[in-house]
């Protein structure tokens, strides 16, 4: 052990050649480039990127995304102007104003009506042109009216369900539309490693990632529609029960109006 001690310590200790320490520098600087490069989600490039079957797939979903916005705009829109002329109509109505007077004016030229005051209109309507005509009792009298007023009551309810269907097939398909353009970007990834003798993540993670896009477009699209579609269909049901109620009270109006004639 001596000698080996002895003859390793008089060894001398030779610098690294200068190209060698250059080399050295140089792999350092990469890596660390590397470690704090800008790691940023670019999703344009990402777009511009995928295959052709992807980029249509999120086409698709772009264009379902912008219409279901511009339908939950006019719709919040239609149903809050709904509910308020329920109101005025209602505060109206139930002031005692005569109801000879709530129909002239309901009736006026020029004038749009809907929501309760055309359910009104319909209603007392059908009931004035059946009490002036020969040969019809009360019975028949009340039942016109109440014809009348389911009548415009399901035109008016209709109107305000309006392209919420198409809010409800985005928020169901959208996922699945999303899905389908991901397995098909993974595939078209996969496909390209099959030539590669060594594939790593670096190769594989920008196809993925652009793959990954749809999905998150499709989710994109499809949580707004589903929220304005359950925000929206429960609006709606609350107005209908509000026109079947004014409907059932303003029948029992008619009806005591027949008692009394």
């Amino acid at each position: 052990m001596t000698p080996l001690l002895t003859a390793l310590q008089a060894t001398t200790v030779e610098a690294l050649p200068e190209d060698a320490a250059n080399a050295a520098g140089t792999t350092a600087q990469a890596v660390a480039a590397s470690v704090t490069g800008d790691n940023s989600l670019n999703l344009l490039t990402l777009v511009l990127h995928a295959s052709i079957p992807v980029q249509l797939v999120m086409l698709l979903l772009l264009f379902g995304s912008i219409a279901s916005w511009v339908i939950i705009f006019r719709k919040k829109r239609v149903l809050d102007r709904a509910a308020r002329e329920a109101d005025h109509f209602e505060e109206r109505f139930w002031s005692g104003a005569e109801l000879s007077k709530l129909y002239a004016g309901s009736t006026e030229r020029n004038r749009d009506i809907s929501g309760l005051e055309a359910i009104f209109e319909a209603g007392f309507r059908e009931f004035s042109r059946l009490r002036q005509r020969r040969g019809a009792d009360s019975r028949m009298q009340l039942e016109g009216a109440q014809r009348a007023m389911r009548a415009t009551g399901s035109r008016e309810i209709d109107g305000l369900e309006h392209n919420l269907e198409f809010l409800a097939n985005v928020g169901s398909i959208s996922p699945y539309v999303g899905l389908f353009g991901t397995v098909w970007g993974i595939m078209i990834s996969f496909q390209g490693l099959a030539n590669m003798k060594e594939a790593t993540i670096a190769t594989v993670a920008p196809g993925i990632s652009e793959a990954l896009i749809a999905t998150a477009m499709g989710l994109f699209a499809a949580i707004p529609a589903v929220w304005a579609y359950n925000r929206f269909a429960t609006k709606v049901e609350r107005i209908a029960v509000r026109y079947d109620a004014f409907s059932e009270e303003f029948s029992s109006i008619l009806q005591r109006q027949v008692d009394e004639a």
